[in-house]
């Protein structure tokens, strides 16, 4: 029996849907084979759905079971992949038959069959309005990170036994209540506030300046001349975050992982201080599988390059364009 289930992965800083297709053949000896370019965290998929099928009370078929992650093409990365692959089980073998066309399912299993912190659940949440599905089942971990997306229902689940329920009716789940994100956005308190400076008049106002015109700045002088303590107050007299611009920081933050645990988006503007040691990928992010790197952590806020000179050259070569442009095209 064929079993079609709808998920999504994350592409550099956007997301694309997945469909997950779990066949269980009658003939042939078991196995559980996963194709669709896999990494190892997926491959490794593989013990963690038969240990929380088993661990949840339902039976693991002895099959020959094939997933397919498709696009074939497009490199299926982290464990994101577990609940739908679990749940294309359960409805392959017949022991589960809900209507799932217009949901999207996310989420990291453990061995017991409970749900993990999952990330990119925010851009999962947007990419699934913008397709025009109607339900998003996610992990009950990252309920506040998708419920201010609107349009959508999102149903939070503990694990993997009260989704079955859920299914089998037994159970009744309610989607998350909507939260306004306007509450959310409060002015934050900066780290040192240029208020508690006392002296360097002429460096703070070049800092205000360069803020108001969103310009770069060099900071020159002898150690504990008070650069750094100035550039961490920079945040504090910047304006605080508009819907718009908490939305992509947070996109960002949710999909390298650094989104606070049960926090629904970021509301300080971020300022981001990589070591001089930092590595071009690291600070400009890319590599073969894309991701962010300090510049797009930094985004809408501040990157602080303490010791500039102590940066390797093909480092600095690399800010180059973004400087100029005003934006880095690294992983669009």
């Amino acid at each position: 029996m064929l079993a079609k289930i709808i998920s999504g992965a994350v592409l550099g800083l956007s997301a694309t849907i997945i469909d997950v297709e779990v066949d269980i053949a009658e003939q042939g000896l078991p196995s559980f084979t996963i194709v669709g370019l896999p990494d190892k965290a997926v491959e490794e998929s593989k013990e963690r759905v038969r240990s929380a099928i088993k661990n949840s009370g339902a039976d693991f078929p002895i099959n020959r079971i094939t997933v397919n992650l498709a696009p074939a093409d497009i490199p299926k990365m982290g464990p994101a992949y577990d609940l739908p692959i679990a749940l294309g089980i359960l409805i392959a073998s017949g022991q589960i038959a809900p209507e799932i066309s217009d949901s999207i399912f996310i989420g990291e299993l453990s061995l017991d069959g409970s749900l993990r912190h999952t990330n990119g659940i925010l851009p999962m949440a947007y990419l699934a309005r913008e397709k025009s599905y109607k339900k998003i089942f996610i992990p009950r971990v990252n309920e506040r990170e998708a419920a201010i997306v609107p349009g959508i229902s999102v149903y939070s689940i503990d694990s993997l036994l009260s989704l079955v329920r859920f299914f089998n009716k037994t159970i009744d789940l309610v989607p998350a209540p909507r939260i306004n994100l306007k509450t959310l956005l409060t002015r934050g308190s900066a780290e040192f506030d240029f208020s508690e400076i006392i002296g360097q008049e002429q460096a703070k106002r070049a800092l205000e300046i360069a803020s108001a015109g969103t310009h770069n700045i060099f900071m020159k002088g002898t150690p504990g001349s008070g650069k750094t303590m100035l550039s961490r107050a920079i945040p504090g007299i910047l304006p605080s975050l508009t819907e718009d611009e908490a939305l992509e920081v947070t996109k960002i933050y949710s999909i390298t992982g650094n989104l606070p645990e049960g926090e629904s988006i970021i509301t300080k503007r971020p300022f981001r201080s990589p070591h001089h040691t930092t590595s071009r990928i690291g600070l400009i992010g890319g590599s073969t599988n894309p991701s962010p790197g300090e510049i797009s952590l930094a985004h809408r806020g501040v990157l602080f390059l303490d010791e500039f000179p102590e940066f390797p050259r093909h480092v600095l070569e690399a800010l180059r364009q973004p400087m100029d442009n005003g934006w880095s095209e690294s992983i669009a």
